[in-house]
């Protein structure tokens, strides 16, 4: 139990019925944009835990997760039940490396994310380096619904202050919306709807994709990707794709 410490609820937003974020503050170490911690309740004699992106930069006081409840869950309700002024344990220590750390400079930088797997790249944005680096940044977030995009207000301030460096395109999969494309991401890109819809082509000369959200999805988008000649970043074999399963 050395790793956990306590940290204090300072606000629960509730976008909808089920997705929430929780404003945190603890005394824990330093951190990287993208990377996550873990929040656990004690629930009997036993500590039920689950790993959380940050959503907050890490210049930011202030911790902020981006959850979703599942009715069944042992964790997550809880988490949606608190108030300010409750306490939830939280790691000391990030783990991860969906970091900008090993991930080339480039002309375009693509952030692919469903549902709550946006919280990472919030962070990431909230970095100063990351607008000297790329040429562009586009952001995909697709979700079931349009009630589903939260951090609306957010990626508008975003895109007040760096303008069009910054492309938002989101998907909305179960019913029509404004602005949003319908569909999945992988067959977007394999015919080319997403391309002559923001107006920039995905190549392996040109571009770094970050994939980060249901497995299915990152799964099927890096075989469209390959199939476009990128390939997945590794350290020893540098490449274009970084990847990172949400569940």
């Amino acid at each position: 139990m050395a790793d956990w410490i306590p940290a204090q609820v300072i606000a629960n937003r509730h976008w909808n019925q089920d997705l929430f974020s929780l404003s945190l503050r603890a005394n824990i170490e330093p951190f990287k944009a993208g990377q996550f911690t873990k929040l656990g309740i004690m629930i009997g004699d036993n500590l039920i835990q689950r790993a959380y992106s940050f959503v907050n930069p890490p210049q930011q006081t202030d911790i902020e997760i981006y959850a979703t409840r599942v009715a069944d869950g042992l964790l997550s309700p809880r988490l949606h039940a608190l108030q300010a002024g409750d306490t939830v344990q939280i790691s000391a220590r990030a783990n991860g490396f969906f970091t900008l750390d090993d991930i080339a400079n480039s002309q375009h930088l693509w952030l692919f994310a469903t549902g709550t797997a946006i919280g990472p790249y919030l962070s990431i944005l909230g970095q100063k380096d990351v607008w000297h680096r790329y040429r562009k940044i586009i952001l995909i977030h697709a979700v079931r619904f349009a009630a589903d995009l939260s951090y609306q207000a957010e990626i508008s301030a975003l895109k007040q202050q760096y303008g069009d460096q910054l492309i938002v395109q989101p998907f909305v999969s179960r019913e029509p919306a404004p602005l949003c494309l319908t569909g999945r991401i992988p067959q977007a890109i394999a015919d080319g709807l997403l391309e002559r819809h923001v107006g920039l082509y995905l190549s392996a000369e040109n571009s770094q994709v970050m994939l980060c959200g249901n497995p299915q999805m990152v799964r099927d988008t890096k075989a469209v990707l390959e199939a476009k000649g990128l390939t997945k970043n590794l350290r020893r074999t540098p490449g274009q794709i970084t990847m990172e399963h949400y569940w």
